[in-house]
């Protein structure tokens, strides 16, 4: 292996130290310039830092919004031998309190946003604002700018991991359960990021980051393009209208972003009617399903760009699929053909192969497993695949496309019915833009679908006409019993459509129109 063999070293020292690294935005859209040399230095300064205080192999949380100093931590925590653990900043505080104690972090840098959440009685650290202030500060808790001032120029050289040794622990959202803490080695994630650049080489791109670094779909980003020498252009935290601003104003030529993102930014109309979006050439999507609608509306509105629809798990890494080696052109809402540097099967409901089933897979950017989950069934099975839990299909050409969550899947009166099968069904309609599908309890049937459904701009449509579209185009047991229009589907922390409280919203107007029927 070439390179680098810890990931926290992923800034090439011999290349140009002036050459601009990433450009930091505010919620007012005011930008803060660091160049190579600048982050490469911030990350010596926190891993001597730590090095001085920890022992290696200690965990080191980060509960905080996207910013520079964000990177330049997570890079000097690895480059000291540590593990960093970024922390979901959106998960309620008790909930946040009970990872950071899981994964046995020593230390949490945080914002100043986030002090009060920092848990009792643990070391912590606050990013300050630009003059140094970060207000009044509880006991135990120092800004970023005292705590590496005493190593403030120092030239670290990254601590040499042993084989298989953690880097990362990165805790999934939590929607099905508790929050898992999913362990990632250098190795691993090495091995992402130059079999990434292999087949997209990112010199000379400006990569917009909007999504939250404590998701993979981010953070893995901001590896690549720091080892590829691309300019990132960062957001604190997604908002569509300071999304479409920061492509215009600093001209971004990629995007990585969740469908439920993009589809936000399609609401803002008459923003992006007097704005310049034609710098972008690549939109990668990924962490959750595209819908045919969604597709078609981006490719209207950046007619230049190449719009990719990618696939990737936190704990199987981005690198799954790719195109097809005969040059064979990708079908509609497909992810592609299996990765020649990644094995995978679709095992069936009785432990075959088949040509639909749950997706697992095999590669050099697996996890090493889940941190201190002795209660879970083991993820990867005996000969090293990892159980996705995700279900697809395999056509004759071997492309793969998403068809469902195995935890979504219900059954209605002894049919099983994949919530992604009926989504696709409707976006089908000319008039509906997003669709999410979700069961309800029911007297008869057991569970029952209904759905939510965002329209297109200017369309009209009412509850009959989504119910007869549906009978028209799939079997009856997948028409939803009941539509709810909405102006966007809610989002949860990871940025993917929060089906939880759209279940729950569900329940609730339905027995509020039994009440009020008398029913109740």
């Amino acid at each position: 292996m070439t390179g680098p063999a810890n990931l926290g070293a992923l800034i090439d020292r011999d290349a140009d130290a002036g050459e601009l690294a990433l450009v930091e935005l505010d919620e007012a859209l005011e930008p803060v310039q660091y160049r190579f040399g600048d982050l490469d230095a911030l990350a010596d300064s926190v891993a001597a830092t730590l090095a001085g205080q920890y022992a290696r192999g200690e965990r080191v949380a980060v509960l905080a919004a996207n910013s520079a100093r964000y990177v330049a931590t997570v890079l000097g925590i690895m480059r000291a031998g540590l593990v960093a653990v970024p922390v979901n900043f959106r998960f309620p505080r008790e909930l946040i309190a009970d990872v950071i104690a899981d994964s046995g972090a020593r230390l949490v840098f945080c914002d100043a946003r986030r002090v009060a959440d920092l848990p009792a009685g643990l070391p912590g650290v606050v990013f300050d604002v630009g003059d140094g202030r970060a207000g009044a500060l509880p006991a135990g808790v120092a800004t970023f700018s005292t705590f590496v001032a005493a190593e403030e120029g120092v030239r670290f050289e990254a601590v040499e991991p042993a084989p298989g040794e953690a880097a990362l622990m990165l805790y999934t959202s939590g929607s099905t359960g508790r929050p898992k803490g999913v362990v990632l080695s250098h190795e691993s994630h090495l091995w992402v990021v130059r079999t990434r650049l292999k087949s997209q080489p990112l010199a000379g791109e400006r990569v917009l980051i909007a999504a939250p670094l404590f998701h993979m779909n981010a953070l893995a980003l901001a590896f690549l393009a720091l080892a590829a020498r691309a300019t990132t252009v960062m957001l604190p935290q997604f908002g569509a209208a300071n999304y479409i601003r920061a492509i215009d104003a600093w001209r971004c030529t990629w995007l990585t972003a969740v469908p439920p993102m993009i589809a936000m930014m399609m609401q803002e109309r008459a923003l992006l009617g007097q704005t310049d979006l034609s710098s972008v050439r690549y939109v990668r999507m990924g962490s959750a399903p595209v819908s045919a609608a969604l597709f078609d509306a981006l490719r209207a509105l950046l007619p230049n760009a190449k719009v990719i629809n990618a696939y990737g798990t936190t704990e199987g890494g981005p690198v799954v699929f790719a195109a097809h080696p005969d040059g064979l052109p990708t079908p509609p809402l497909s992810v592609g053909v299996a990765h020649p540097l990644v094995d995978l099967r679709l095992v069936d409901g009785h432990g075959a192969e088949a040509d639909e089933g749950e997706l697992q897979l095999r590669s050099p950017g697996l996890m090493s497993g889940y941190h201190n989950r002795p209660d879970l069934p083991a993820p990867i099975t005996d000969d090293g695949y990892y159980r996705t839990g995700d279900v697809f299909q395999r056509d004759g050409n071997g492309f793969y496309t998403f068809v469902g969550r195995r935890d979504d899947m219900f059954v209605s009166g002894g049919e099983n019915i994949y919530p992604g099968d009926v989504e696709r069904m409707l976006e089908r309609h000319p008039s509906i833009q997003q669709a999410c599908v979700v069961p309800v309890d029911d007297a008869i049937k057991g569970t029952k679908p209904v759905a939510f459904v965002v329209l297109k701009p200017g369309a009209a449509l009412d509850e009959a006409q989504v119910k007869a579209f549906a009978l028209r185009h799939a079997p009856a047991y997948q028409h939803p019993r009941r539509v709810w229009f909405v102006a966007a589907l809610p989002l949860a922390s990871t940025n993917k459509i929060d089906r939880a409280s759209l279940k729950k919203r569900a329940a609730e107007q339905l027995a509020s129109d039994a009440a009020a029927h008398g029913d109740a």
